[in-house]
């Protein structure tokens, strides 16, 4: 069985009917299909062949070929042309390294084609197939096949499948199937990024996973490994919420997002739920590491006035910030025994033999005394005894003018500490240990009792005199 007859001659001209838009619109989809399988082909070619010589590949390069070609093969009554395996091998194994081997490569068979037309009606199929075969052989890479194989498992089975396809099937349903496998799995693994919780190491110089030490009590550090597309955010946020239910008393929450290289408006809105479901629950979140491009579309969709513009940290600053400035000393210092962060390792021995937890405070509601009318009161004929019950080194940078200092610890073993001929009024940094310190004084018989709301917090952000050593240690 021979080829057949073969039509010579030089390329013709033909018109096309390029303001047809019924028929351009009867074609587009056919033409878009036969163009994605054709680019695709093409690329797999010259990605072999620049495996087998080392060269380096430019896709776009390539694509833009592929494309003035097949608009030049449209005025000339060509068909739709895309690279060729058996071409090309066969035009590497002869030697062929530069882009003119091909062009000269295209001169010859025009030559040829023209002027041999008659005589290639007698080439038998069987040996034009031996030699495509020949050819097909010679750019399998047995090593590169081995190597994935043994360095994915998707990987290998997106290559299986398209041997088999390539096998069993035209080559563009192969080329076709190996595509779509590729594409399930890139959005398989982009759509469930990694979420997870990670620690400062011995030197506190770099946050790792460290699933052998226990997290902070009050702050969760979470680590963001994926881009945040609509694809993903549902993974993530579930990630995040579970976590937050497998530890109710981080209240806090510092997402590292240095390995987000690219966010969308709907993981936008997840940050926003995440942000509003701590808020709630008298809490925050915080940012660091935050890309330019994303930190961009964050300002973009104004998520950056809605988290604050104060809630993106540095990350060589942030633990110090939120551990002076958010988190609750009473429980870093009393209750705490993690120790997770550099700032953690000059706190005084936590206390553990003391009840300070959240049900221990009254059921009642404590009375509170406004920072303004506090300040009136002491200024007053009958001022009350201001008894702060922070720690010394606290105390001495900061306090109210004749307050008096009576640490938690001390006052908790000892509640005579604490005059019961005078209005007291209890003041911290932010209340909590006023609270806990109010509810052990009414259990000993104390009732002319008040907070000071807001604590030394609310204190300075009214502009209030504030008493403090000249040297504070």
């Amino acid at each position: 069985v021979t080829i057949g007859p073969v039509r010579g001659g030089l390329p013709r001209p033909t018109s096309l009917p390029l303001f047809d838009f019924e028929l351009g619109s009867q074609l587009f989809m056919g033409a878009v299909a036969v163009a994605a399988i054709g680019l695709v082909e093409a690329t797999s070619i010259a990605r072999s062949l620049a495996a087998q010589s080392g060269q380096r590949l430019d896709s776009n390069q390539e694509f833009v070929g592929q494309g003035l070609s097949n608009i030049a093969a449209g005025f000339l009554s060509g068909f739709v042309c895309s690279g060729s395996f058996n071409r090309s091998a066969a035009l590497y194994r002869s030697g062929g390294r530069t882009p003119m081997a091909s062009a000269f490569s295209g001169l010859i068979v025009l030559v040829l084609s023209t002027v041999l037309a008659p005589f290639m009606v007698w080439v038998p199929r069987s040996a034009l197939a031996g030699l495509l075969i020949l050819n097909a052989i010679s750019i399998i890479d047995h090593r590169r096949m081995v190597r994935v194989f043994t360095a994915s498992r998707a990987e290998a089975a997106i290559m299986v499948v398209t041997l088999v396809g390539t096998l069993v099937l035209p080559l563009h349903y192969a080329i076709l199937g190996g595509i779509l496998m590729s594409l399930a799995y890139y959005l398989l693994r982009t759509s469930t990024p990694q979420v997870v919780s990670v620690l400062p190491d011995d030197d506190f110089r770099h946050f790792i996973q460290r699933p052998d030490r226990r997290p902070c009590p009050q702050l969760a550090v979470l680590e963001i490994r994926g881009d945040l597309y609509f694809g993903a955010v549902n993974h993530v946020e579930e990630s995040i919420l579970r976590h937050r239910r497998a530890h109710p008393g981080q209240s806090f929450l510092l997402l590292r997002m240095h390995a987000v290289h690219q966010i969308d408006i709907s993981g936008i809105y997840m940050l926003e739920h995440v942000v509003k479901t701590y808020r709630e629950h008298g809490g925050d979140v915080f940012l660091i590491k935050v890309r330019p491009q994303v930190r961009a579309l964050m300002e973009a969709s104004r998520f950056d006035r809605f988290l604050g513009p104060d809630h993106f940290l540095a990350e060589d600053e942030a633990i110090a910030h939120l551990f002076y400035h958010v988190l609750d000393p009473a429980i870093c210092i009393y209750e705490c025994e993690v120790r997770a962060f550099k700032e953690c390792q000059n706190l005084p021995k936590p206390m553990l033999h003391l009840t300070l937890a959240p049900t221990a405070l009254p059921t009642v509601e404590l009375p509170e005394v406004a920072p303004e009318t506090l300040y009136r009161e002491l200024r007053g004929p009958t001022p009350p005894l201001v008894v702060d019950v922070r720690e010394p080194r606290e105390f001495r940078q900061g306090r109210v003018p004749g307050a008096v200092n009576v640490p938690l610890p001390r006052l908790l073993e000892n509640a005579h500490a604490v005059p019961k001929d005078r209005p007291i009024v209890l003041a911290c940094r932010t209340g909590r240990r006023s609270r806990r310190a109010a509810a052990h004084l009414l259990q000993h018989g104390y009732r002319d009792l008040r907070i000071l709301a807001g604590g030394m917090v609310a204190w300075r952000a009214a502009a209030l005199l504030e008493a403090l050593d000249e040297f504070p240690s």
